[in-house]
């Protein structure tokens, strides 16, 4: 209530809570009713709402750009066990392009230099070099074969598992949706039942404000009455106080 010197004036809101910024627990709280409150619809509140949303914004400590600070620091990879991965991740991380692989030379059967062709060692070694080409790609062709034969019915296994595990995180997430369903469901029951309650008080409120104004303005009219009648019996000579103490209490 509003007071001056004493006299009650008129009922007000109530003051403002403490700021959930400067408690300890750092708690946020909302107090908005957004199914039974459709002030946000007036073009004008809004526009005030949406001055009051940037400016508190502004003076607000969190900004855009250092949301996660809060958040402990990311673990920094070394790769110690894996050196090759560790050297991809490098260049990713430089914007370096993939290293391209050179098929032509890999592939190539290599002989010995002119330098070297009547070099009967020189031979047996790029011979021997050759071979283990020749037997690596034998060894290619025969997992490519395995693949073609195996491979179909691995990846039915896998795509199985996938749809699998796809359906048990679909699965998860309806669950969440119903429970926040659930949840607006019973906020928009309870807020729309107790609006009613709402809807008397304030008009309760705003009918002891208007009873106290008119209390208030009734109250300044006696006291002009008052200072009148006290200077007319001034004039007259007349003493109110003693007149007021001979007068017996009822």
């Amino acid at each position: 209530m509003a007071t001056n010197n004493g006299d009650v004036l008129m009922l007000e809101a109530a003051p403002e809570a403490t700021k959930p910024w400067a408690s300890a627990a750092n708690a946020e709280v909302i107090d908005a009713l957004p199914y039974i409150d459709d002030d946000y619809g007036n073009p004008l509140i809004k526009a005030e709402v949406d001055r009051l949303v940037e400016e508190e914004m502004r003076r607000s400590s969190r900004k855009p750009a250092d949301f996660l600070k809060e958040l402990p620091p990311l673990p920094k990879f070394d790769f110690e066990n894996c050196p090759v991965l560790g050297k991809e991740y490098e260049r990713v991380r430089a914007g370096k392009p993939p290293v391209r692989i050179d098929f032509e030379s890999r592939y190539k059967l290599e002989l010995p230099p002119a330098s070297k062709k009547n070099d009967d060692a020189a031979w047996k070694q790029y011979l021997q070099k050759n071979q283990r080409s020749l037997q690596q790609k034998m060894i290619e062709l025969e997992n490519l074969e395995m693949m073609s034969k195996q491979g179909p019915e691995l990846w039915r296994q896998n795509n199985h598992r996938l749809e699998v595990f796809l359906t048990r995180m679909q699965k998860l997430a309806q669950e969440q949706n119903e429970e926040i369903e659930k949840v607006n469901r019973e906020r928009k029951y309870h807020q729309q039942t107790t609006a009613y309650e709402l809807n008397a008080l304030s008009q309760e409120w705003r009918q002891l404000c208007m009873k106290n104004m008119e209390i208030q303005s009734a109250c300044a009219v006696l006291e002009t009455q008052i200072d009148s009648f006290k200077r007319e019996a001034a004039e007259r000579g007349w003493n109110l106080e003693e007149k007021l103490e001979s007068v017996k209490p009822l």
